[in-house]
């Protein structure tokens, strides 16, 4: 049987040793683990689903690390790491032939907004901002998101978040908006609008998928850090989702916190979804199915150095 108090008592008795050093990728990968599962013990109906996606997925950027970073050097303490093993073996097993969905810290999101109700958006950001300022992470360190999105149909309708990328170099970051265009990720029209682009930011000249949302759809960015103000939407969202703003700055298609926001309020209201569709003659079913080809051979290119099986590619399911 599982026992998060466990992992947790032995993780307090020896913390101060195990925290030596700077502030890299193992540490945090460790801090942020442990919060997880502080958070899943502090639930009633405990969401050990998202501790053991967190898990796969930390496990995974371990993986694609240069140079990798095994899952018994995250956890190098030896009955931490098997206490872990015994909880959630899976993680340990397919971190290194299976995909995840999405990158660390969304699944930190996903357990605050669990435990704090959709509906109370404030205490959702508060509780990110804390939770970064309590494990003193910065917004350039590795894991860790910098951003978080909240997109409605209506100021009375259903709330829908996301965060922007959490990995932890430039390379995971592009292997995982890849990843996030393939089916059983990202809803059909968000990654059609990303692969729109290609990964030096340039448009593909046979297939556009960009959409734009409704005008009384609001989509807006927080920064989780500093003082949590709002944020314009970049020009990479400008034109993926036909956002209104003059913001210059441009990042990597895919990699910003309204990506996943409008993803899951698309999962979950096909109705917007439907009036978002996408409207160029170049969004044909054999331009889309060239498109994520394009996609696919993108992702075997960048998977290949770390060895990763790229035959097919199968994304992990978390045990619940």
């Amino acid at each position: 049987m599982c026992d998060n108090n466990l992992i947790l008592t032995i993780y307090y008795y020896r913390e101060d040793r195990f925290l030596e050093g700077k502030k890299d990728f193992r540490t945090n990968a460790w801090l942020i683990i442990k919060k997880m599962i502080e958070l899943n013990g502090s639930s009633a109906n405990p969401t050990t689903q998202l501790v053991d996606e967190i898990l796969h997925s930390i496990f995974f950027l371990g993986r694609i690390s240069t140079p990798p970073i095994s899952p018994n050097r995250i956890v190098n303490e030896e009955e931490i790491y098997g206490a872990l093993k015994l909880c959630y073996p899976l993680p340990f097993e397919l971190c290194s032939s299976q995909l995840p969905r999405r990158s660390p810290f969304s699944c930190v999101l996903d357990m605050i907004v669990f435990l704090k109700g959709p509906e109370n958006e404030n205490e959702i950001k508060q509780e990110l901002q804390e939770i970064i300022r309590e494990l003193d992470l910065d917004k350039r360190d590795p894991l860790v998101s910098s951003t978080i999105c909240v997109s409605q149909k209506n100021p009375n309708s259903a709330r829908y978040y996301g965060v922007s990328m959490s990995t932890s170099s430039k390379v995971p970051k592009k292997i995982m908006v890849a990843a996030s265009c393939l089916p059983g990720s990202w809803d059909s029209y968000v990654a059609g609008a990303v692969m729109t682009f290609n990964q030096n930011t340039s448009k593909k000249p046979y297939f556009d998928g960009t959409i734009k949302l409704p005008q009384h759809v609001t989509c807006q960015a927080y920064s989780l850090h500093g003082e949590g103000a709002q944020m314009d939407p970049c020009k990479s969202c400008v034109e993926l989702f036909g956002l209104g703003g003059d913001d210059t700055k441009r990042f990597l298609y895919g990699n910003c916190a309204e990506v996943e926001s409008v993803s899951n309020l698309f999962k979950n209201d096909t109705g917007v979804k439907e009036q978002a569709r996408p409207t160029s003659e170049l969004c044909t079913p054999e331009n889309r199915r060239r498109a994520e080809e394009s996609v696919r051979d993108d992702l075997r290119n960048l998977l290949k150095p770390f060895k990763f099986p790229c035959d097919d590619f199968h994304f992990y399911i978390p045990s619940e």
